[in-house]
């Protein structure tokens, strides 16, 4: 059975697993060195961090960040390999708009990364008309 939990404080050991999940995502460069506090602001700064466990192995996450008042975006959510499509990104994804919902929040949006606008459509996420995407790295 999986544990779905927001996290506000993860120990060292959920640090470092969140750390690799992002990693395997393909989402941070594997030559950049761990950085504990890295994660830890990205968590505090969140409206809200999720984590999917199998015993105390994290096997996805996802999160939101919010003015806590009036608009979301879902962000980073991920499953890993071994565990895909066995229903973990959809408990996910529902938790989260969940607790948006509970916390006032009426608008989120999210940015569809490889082919996961099929999965996300399921849910009521629609194509913004007249919008585009854009992108800014800082170096």
């Amino acid at each position: 059975m999986y544990n779905y939990i927001f996290l506000v404080n993860p120990s060292s050991d959920q640090i470092k697993q969140i750390t690799s999940v992002y990693r395997l995502a393909g989402w941070w460069d594997k030559d950049i060195p761990d950085d504990p506090s890295h994660v830890l602001g990205i968590i505090s700064g969140s409206h809200c961090f999720i984590v999917a466990t199998e015993e105390s192995k994290i096997i996805g996450m996802g999160r939101a960040i919010s003015d806590k008042i009036s608009d979301a975006y879902i962000q980073d959510l991920t499953v890993l390999d071994l565990y895909r499509k066995k229903g973990i990104g959809t408990e996910i994804l529902k938790r989260l708009i969940a607790r948006l919902e509970y916390d006032g929040i009426k608008w989120i949006a999210l940015i569809a990364e490889r082919n996961s606008r099929d999965f996300y459509s399921n849910y009521g996420f629609k194509i913004m008309p007249d919008s585009t995407p854009l992108l800014k790295i800082l170096i």
